[in-house]
């Protein structure tokens, strides 16, 4: 099912008919706008507080997109409607920026979700975003990393009751394993047994054997694209291709992106033309890590909740695993391509 409207509204609507979801994996907008722009001229606007005491930001947000304006993500309104459509221990994958990851990590937590973790995208092709002020000195590091809060939806009774119950409230250790070397072993806490001196962690009694190590290493907070040997314990997956961002697209124009370039004096600029692409969303996702993060926290016929779809990568990836979807995109712009690409991957899908 694929909505086309404010994540607010269609989310409430979805309470109303009594929906329930396994799982909610999601890219919302980042909010990249800096409020550090309102200070120190002599012409700009004092700083305005928001509702919460925070600074309010611009209109416009990451490369210039309204819709990352704003403060969405950072509402625990968002969060709230998002915990009342999931199942009982349903967890929340939702990505941020390393730089305001705190502000939607707190509306969640306020929202009454258990934060779990925190999950780590590492990238080595991160443009860095630095203005060169000489001598050696910039203004920021190259981009390296995407946070993703782990969160969970409170359980009712124990964790397994509750998965025996709804299917949700544990992570699929088997399913997400990592290829490499099988020889270190993983214990782990039988279902039922307490936290204390003598738990599982330590007591072999309570040590759970049925996560076999041959079938790979246990499973980490840690996701990368393609890094060296060391790094080969954790899930790799490789930044979007442009043959995966345009699949179901054959159909639409090419779109040009420019990229502005100021000077430190912000004097003049110059724009830089870069390759044309059809999908022209600027946080596209690649399958794989979508994929495996869908594979992690839904169980096996479940349904994966986007509340903030873009152009559906969380919708094709759910779909490839086997799992039942809904999206929900406010533009019209992104939720016409996300229709293409979901359509491509899953052709019976419902579209409202």
């Amino acid at each position: 099912m694929l909505l086309n409207g404010d994540c607010i509204e269609e989310m409430q609507k979805l309470i109303d008919d009594g929906i329930q979801v396994d799982s909610i994996v999601t890219d919302p907008p980042y909010h990249l706008q800096s409020i550090v722009d309102r200070f120190g001229k002599e012409d700009s606007a004092p700083a305005q507080h928001g509702i919460d005491g925070a600074f309010a930001r611009a209109s416009k947000g990451f490369l210039g997109k309204e819709w990352d304006g704003g403060d969405i993500a950072f509402r625990q309104e968002t969060w709230e409607l998002a915990m009342k459509l999931l199942k009982p221990g349903g967890h929340l994958l939702a990505f941020s920026a390393s730089r305001n990851y705190h502000r939607m990590a707190v509306a969640i937590e306020d929202a009454g979700f258990e934060i779990r973790d925190q999950m780590m995208w590492l990238y080595g092709s991160g443009f860095p975003k630095s203005l060169n002020l000489g001598d050696g000195w910039g203004t920021a590091l190259k981009p390296a990393h995407e946070p993703i809060v782990m969160a969970r939806k409170f359980i009712e009774g124990t964790n397994k009751n509750n998965r025996e119950k709804y299917g949700t409230g544990g992570i699929n250790i088997d399913g997400c394993r990592v290829e490499g070397d099988t020889n270190l072993k993983a214990r782990v806490r039988k279902a039922g047994s307490e936290f204390g001196q003598n738990s599982g962690w330590n007591d072999h009694k309570n040590v759970d054997t049925i996560y076999d190590p041959s079938k790979g290493r246990f499973p980490a907070n840690v996701m990368h694209d393609g890094l060296q040997e060391e790094w080969a314990r954790y899930f790799y997956c490789p930044k979007i291709s442009r043959a995966e961002r345009n699949v179901g697209l054959d159909d639409l124009p090419d779109v040009i992106h420019k990229t502005v370039f100021k000077k430190i004096n912000r004097v003049s600029t110059t724009t830089k033309e870069v390759n044309p692409i059809k999908n022209n969303h600027p946080t596209v996702k690649p399958q794989e890590l979508m994929k495996y993060l869908c594979r992690l926290v839904t169980p096996k016929g479940g349904i994966v909740l986007d509340p903030f779809m873009g152009s559906g990568s969380t919708g094709m990836a759910a779909k490839d695993e086997g799992f039942e979807f809904i999206g929900i995109e406010k533009e019209k712009e992104y939720f016409e391509i996300a229709e293409k690409r979901i359509k491509a991957a899953s052709p019976l899908m419902e579209f409202m």
